[in-house]
């Protein structure tokens, strides 16, 4: 059975996965919409500023007028600076989309944990979520074709998990739970990082029983005077002996307090 380390592993990766793909479609269909946008403009002005159809069968031809608000085709709007902000709308989305793609992978970390903390490995996925929402919001405030319209209302979805699911549940250890290096170093601690004794000399403290030397440069010396005292006594009940009354808690001589003499006591 998989442990549940292991599950929480696989799922937010999975679910990392599945967000990259989101942001990548958006990513395309952003730039495609943005070509499609600036054509669709040019076409606009060669028409001076008509949105207009032709309806007839080439002899016989009316032109009916069905408004000039957007490019026909477009999502730019026939206003001042409506080209202009349209465009900057759409490489705002791509950048946006990139910037999000870096902070998936984490690379490079260091990068978002100076500049922008909340992409950074301190910060779980919440953040990230809202950026998501934000994106997928913004481009279906249009109307776009199906492909636009698809890949936005998928990386919205994947937006409305990382910000609420994930970024509810797991807060700031979404990253580190779902971190390749941080799992190998969870798995490499679950061994013992220590061998066993192998080394042919005795440990420090066998050494110093026998011959009586010091533990360290750094000790005080008691160690020291306590093996050259009793060393020559060895084992024995002599040896007892002599070590007891080093460490004999001697009692001190019961003494009464002096209370001071009660006033008019003193005989004159």
């Amino acid at each position: 059975m998989i442990p549940r380390r292991a599950f929480v592993f696989i799922a937010l990766n999975v679910i990392r996965i599945i967000s990259i793909i989101a942001l990548l479609l958006v990513f395309a269909s952003s730039t495609f919409t943005l070509v499609q946008d600036i054509t669709a403009w040019n076409r606009f002005v060669n028409a001076g500023y008509r949105n207009a159809i032709l309806v007839g069968d080439g002899l016989n031809t009316t032109v009916i007028d069905i408004g000039n608000d957007y490019a026909s085709g477009s999502t730019v709007p026939n206003q001042i600076g409506g080209p202009f902000f349209a465009v900057l709308n759409r490489l705002f989305i791509i950048f946006q989309t990139v910037v999000l793609i870096m902070a998936e992978l984490e690379y490079p970390s260091a990068m978002f944990d100076r500049i922008f903390p909340v992409l950074g490995s301190e910060f779980g996925v919440g953040a990230l979520g809202l950026f998501q929402v934000f994106i997928g919001a913004a481009i279906l405030s249009h109307h776009v074709n199906r492909f636009t319209l698809g890949s936005a209302f998928f990386l919205f979805v994947v937006g409305c998990v990382n910000a609420t699911v994930i970024g509810i549940w797991l807060r700031e250890k979404a990253k580190s739970k779902r971190s390749i290096t941080s799992w190998k170093e969870q798995s490499r601690s679950v061994l013992p990082s220590v061998g066993p004794y192998t080394s042919s000399s005795p440990p420090t403290f066998v050494s110093h029983l026998y011959t009586g030397s010091s533990v360290g440069k750094g000790s005080s010396g008691c160690s020291e005077r306590f093996d050259e005292k009793f060393v020559g006594r060895g084992f024995g009940r002599q040896g007892e002996k002599a070590k007891m009354k080093e460490f004999e808690i001697l009692r001190p001589d019961p003494a009464l307090p002096k209370y001071p003499s009660r006033p008019g006591s003193t005989r004159m």
